[in-house]
């Protein structure tokens, strides 16, 4: 096996696919920062989950905004509910695991907030009820999935915005969620901070 040249194929694969998709992504990530911002200025937070990977990123977009992105501003109201480890397992343990999210999202959401929804293939079911559980709470939802969106582009309500991968690859479908989340982070910056 040729490493080098492994390496250097999942270097284009994933290159290539954020530009085949630039385009259509562009629009839903826009909206969706402009939403955020938006919730963020009426006294709003952004809760965020996710299982595995996209337990790590909705952790990782939480921390960029709470502390900072690129630009120095005052810290934003966010929070992940793959944080508290003591919540989710006792939830798991005393009920379900698919309920960890949306036991929180009840418990925390309010109808100004957001609810920033990752699973790759769109079907987790802790995803599935903690977007059902903001949709009872009257919050809206930006949802971030691969593949055809599963059954989470169901469920999404017509004010909800979808941002989904067309990979099957759940390793290309990741390196794309960071890469939107991080073009979130920046684009709520510059709307806040008024950058051009």
């Amino acid at each position: 096996m040729d490493l080098i040249q492994r390496i250097t194929s999942n270097f284009t694969e994933s290159a290539n696919l954020k530009l085949e998709i630039m385009d259509q992504l562009a629009a839903p990530i826009a909206i969706a920062s402009e939403r955020m911002l938006q919730c963020l200025m009426e006294d709003g937070k952004i809760l965020s989950c996710g299982n595995g990977g996209s337990a790590a990123d909705a952790q990782h977009f939480a921390a960029e905004l709470v502390n900072r992105f690129e630009m120095e501003r005052p810290g934003l109201a966010a929070f992940s509910l793959t944080a508290d480890v003591p919540t989710i397992t006792s939830i798991a343990n005393d009920y379900d695991y698919a309920q960890i999210f949306s036991k929180q999202v009840l418990a925390l959401g309010r109808p100004k907030d957001l609810l920033l929804a990752i699973s790759t293939s769109g079907n987790s079911r802790s995803v599935l009820e903690a977007v059902s559980a903001a949709h009872e709470m009257k919050m809206g939802v930006v949802a971030l999935t691969g593949r055809s969106g599963g059954a989470l582009s169901e469920m999404l309500w017509p004010d909800d915005i979808h941002v989904c991968v067309p990979s099957n690859s759940t390793a290309r479908i990741q390196e794309v969620h960071i890469l939107a989340l991080h073009c979130l982070c920046d684009a709520i910056d510059c709307l806040l901070l008024g950058v051009d």
